[in-house]
């Protein structure tokens, strides 16, 4: 679940996965953690110079700096190592679950119009926004603004602040982030996101606001906040200016055959004996595409540029895969034919809500019922899983979780 610093090319998923693998790798929590000898309130004062030098007014540093108080859990959430460990199959089932196809779907509806002005003026396929927007925030879902994002300026701060490695990377985003309020775009008020700074439905770090922001509904401002278009628009600009979209190239797709890592038109894998894995022709025979296999025995892909376009968002190919299929369920795709080793089909939206009922009743609290499956969620699984003896107690909510929970109701 966005992975150098201080390039332009930089989004949140990137900073973040570069600081949990560092912490996989064995750095101790400790090299984490705020390390500064400065008191944060003599460092506001210090940084004030640093910052005007850089544009920013001394009407704004005062009116968002004095006072501030830091966000000392960003440290914790820094260190802190991925609590499970899943599988592939148990990624895109959680990802690619039937809330989101059906939000997704309803979405699409709502939104159709600006779908279609958006295709028309930047090329990005409506799939792959949607799957980017459903993956990035459950659709801009106010559920999880409200109990996953922070004020942005205390975790920015507190890591110009405190943070040791990577300091003058956290400099720049927090100036970068005044100069959002210098501009008039935005208040400390409205600036919720990730503790890393990430804001907005399709999850803008300030660098991205401030250069690929697009003032898409003409209100005079960029702002990924509120209606979606200008998230919507400035991702597009992103994926055109950063992952070097291809306007009208499908994202690739699934296929029969042993496709190697070659890259080749689809017209030549075609003669190659590989073809659709649901029987239809390539849409674009021209365009180039490479083979991959993620899971030996599991479904074979051949992915083109925009996929790589969707990696820009964040480089990792689990996580492109997931919203390139995403995108295709949503508007209308059908699942993988070919099934990954040792996978469960991923549960209904009803399963999962059951799930949580009866994990509930049974004492191990899900908080909420609505079938998204959240950290919480996985906790109440794994608890569960480890008090009947489940092996592994990987936290996963699927069909075979369901049927030893009817059992043991």
């Amino acid at each position: 679940m966005i992975d150098a610093f201080d390039s332009p090319l930089t989004r949140r998923r990137i900073l973040e996965t570069a600081i949990l693998s560092a912490a996989a790798a064995g750095l101790p929590a400790s090299s984490f953690a705020q390390t500064s000898s400065q008191r944060f309130e003599q460092w506001v004062v210090d940084f004030r110079p640093r910052a005007l030098a850089r544009g920013i007014s001394g009407a704004t540093y005062d009116s968002v700096m004095n006072g501030l108080k830091p966000d000392m859990g960003v440290f914790a959430l820094q260190s802190a190592q991925p609590e499970f460990k899943e599988q592939l199959w148990q990624y895109l089932n959680r990802r690619v679950s039937e809330w989101r196809i059906v939000t997704g779907r309803e979405r699409a509806r709502e939104y159709a119009p600006l779908f279609n002005k958006l295709e028309q003026d930047f090329g990005v396929s409506r799939g792959i926004l949607l799957g980017l927007w459903g993956m990035e925030t459950a659709y801009g879902d106010p559920v999880v603004h409200q109990n996953h994002m922070r004020p942005v300026f205390p975790c920015l701060a507190a890591l110009a602040w405190g943070e040791p490695r990577r300091r003058k990377y956290w400099e720049t985003e927090l100036i970068n982030a005044l100069k959002i309020v210098e501009r008039g775009w935005s208040n400390p008020r409205e600036m919720r996101g990730s503790w890393a700074g990430a804001m907005g439905h399709t999850q803008w770090m300030p660098e991205v606001w401030l250069n690929i922001g697009a003032d898409y509904d003409g209100d005079g401002r960029a702002n990924p906040f509120g209606k979606p278009n200008d998230a919507l628009a400035g991702t597009c600009r992103y994926l055109l200016q950063r992952g070097g979209y291809q306007r009208g190239e499908p994202w690739g797709c699934e296929v029969r055959g042993q496709p190697s890592g070659s890259s080749r038109t689809y017209a030549a894998w075609q003669k190659a004996g590989v073809v659709r894995a649901d029987g239809k022709p390539y849409t674009l025979p021209h365009a180039k595409a490479k083979g991959w296999v993620p899971v030996p025995g599991g479904p074979s892909f051949l992915i083109g540029a925009n996929f790589n376009a969707v990696k820009s968002y964040n480089p990792s190919m689990n996580y492109a895969l997931a919203i390139c299929h995403l995108g295709d369920r949503v508007t209308g795709g059908e699942p993988f034919v070919q099934s990954f080793p040792g996978s469960e089909r991923a549960p209904t939206l009803a399963e999962v809500q059951e799930i949580q009922k009866r994990l509930t009743a049974l004492g191990f609290d899900t908080a909420g019922t609505d079938g998204r499956v959240g950290l919480e969620t996985m906790r109440a699984v794994r608890n569960f899983q480890r008090k009947a003896q489940m092996e592994p107690a990987d936290g996963y909510a699927g069909v075979k979780l369901l049927a030893r929970l009817r059992q043991a109701s």
